[in-house]
């Protein structure tokens, strides 16, 4: 098959997105090598995304703007002109990654395929601009019902995009995402010994990962750590991006006198991520709502212990051995972090089924699905 992608979040992001298209992407290249894959996106200008383009075989290219004008202006190429280049390509496949497809797609003979992550901008509408909830609104209704196939990354976004964007529920498919396969590895003693000594870490810690923005419910995190800090020895280190509710974290650690036992590590390589799981003794990860939660995927293949929420698309990533709590009480986060962290069978329990669980969304499972899907709808 020749496959297009949408290459704009992996050669251009960092984050969640970023790093759903690149793992995928990554995978069908090792596992797949006898299919052609096309990357549509202006070049990669990140050094770290540079690096991962160049570990890509000759299966797959990145076809950037196609004429003057689309190369004088990226973004008109990529929201107006694009489909006009796609139909050069011969494709048997164009797939949107990230929630979108170009204008005037639905004339195109090639298969036409969007990712739907999550529907964030409709369930939590106050934490996104009018004008942004618009666009997004716009955007996703011209994807999903132009689209011919709409892929869900879980059972819950699935349900959310019958709901709120009126979709057949026969066109759409849950395909499942996997994490990086830098987690999939026991890191050497040398290996954690170095992250230890990078970040100056001298105890046992409970570790979270995301970006700092209120659904993620880092603050509440830092609540439940200061009611258990008493009864617990380990510390608490955060990394994720933020702006003015990091700062709102920043302020209570403060205002708590936690700094001696509370850290946030800034500008973390993503290289350094999967040693630090591995040093974790608990990852804690109490958002409010995900479109699936790709950090719960990576603690698990950590062979590290999650606790997580209740309800939405946790229970698929989290699986039954995860321990689950309600995001919106402090107390039930804090007394599930004591609980695990004053049981040393219960960790090692979690940490093994937990891991045997995860199993299933190896990368090679969750792009095998892809092709699968793929393949029957030509």
């Amino acid at each position: 098959m020749k496959i297009g992608f949408d290459g704009k979040r992996a050669l251009h992001n960092l984050r969640g997105l970023g790093n759903y298209s690149r793992t995928l992407i990554k995978s069908l290249d090792i596992h797949f090598p006898e299919n052609e894959y096309l990357l549509f996106s202006h070049p990669a200008k990140s050094k770290e995304i540079m690096s991962w383009q160049e570990g890509l075989s000759h299966s797959t290219k990145v076809i950037g703007p196609q004429g003057f004008l689309s190369k004088l202006s990226p973004s008109l190429w990529r929201s107006v002109l694009l489909n006009r280049d796609l139909n050069k390509f011969d494709l048997d496949v164009y797939h949107g990654l990230s929630h979108e497809i170009p204008p005037g797609i639905n004339k195109s003979n090639f298969l036409k395929v969007v990712t739907i992550h999550d529907l964030l901008y409709l369930k939590f509408p106050q934490n996104f601009k009018y004008i942004d909830r618009k666009v997004y609104h716009k955007k996703f209704l011209y994807s999903v019902h132009n689209a011919d196939i709409v892929i869900a990354i879980c059972e819950q976004t699935k349900r959310d995009i019958i709901e709120y964007l009126g979709v057949d529920e026969k066109k759409i498919y849950v395909v499942y995402q996997s994490c990086s396969a830098d987690y999939y590895d026991t890191c050497s003693d040398d290996q954690l010994a170095l992250i230890r000594d990078k970040y100056k870490i001298s105890n046992d810690f409970v570790f979270h990962v995301a970006s700092m923005e209120p659904n993620k419910n880092t603050l509440s995190i830092v609540q439940a750590f200061d009611n258990a800090k008493n009864d617990i020895e380990e510390n608490l280190i955060l990394v994720g991006r933020g702006g003015e509710y990091k700062e709102r974290v920043k302020d209570y650690i403060k205002e708590k006198n936690l700094s001696n036992r509370v850290r946030i590590l800034e500008d973390v390589p993503t290289g350094d991520l999967p040693a630090l799981y591995q040093l974790a003794k608990l990852f804690v990860f109490p958002s409010f709502y995900e479109g699936f939660g790709i950090p719960i995927l990576e603690a698990h293949f950590s062979r590290t212990p999650v606790i997580t929420s209740i309800g939405s698309c946790f229970p698929e990533s989290g699986g039954p051995d995860a321990k689950y709590i309600d995001p919106a009480s402090v107390k039930d986060i804090s007394n599930k972090m004591v609980e695990v962290l004053s049981d040393v069978a219960l960790q090692k329990e979690m940490a093994l089924k937990g891991h045997q669980f995860v199993q299933k969304f190896h990368w090679k499972n969750t792009s095998q699905a892809l092709l699968n899907l793929y393949s029957t709808h030509l």
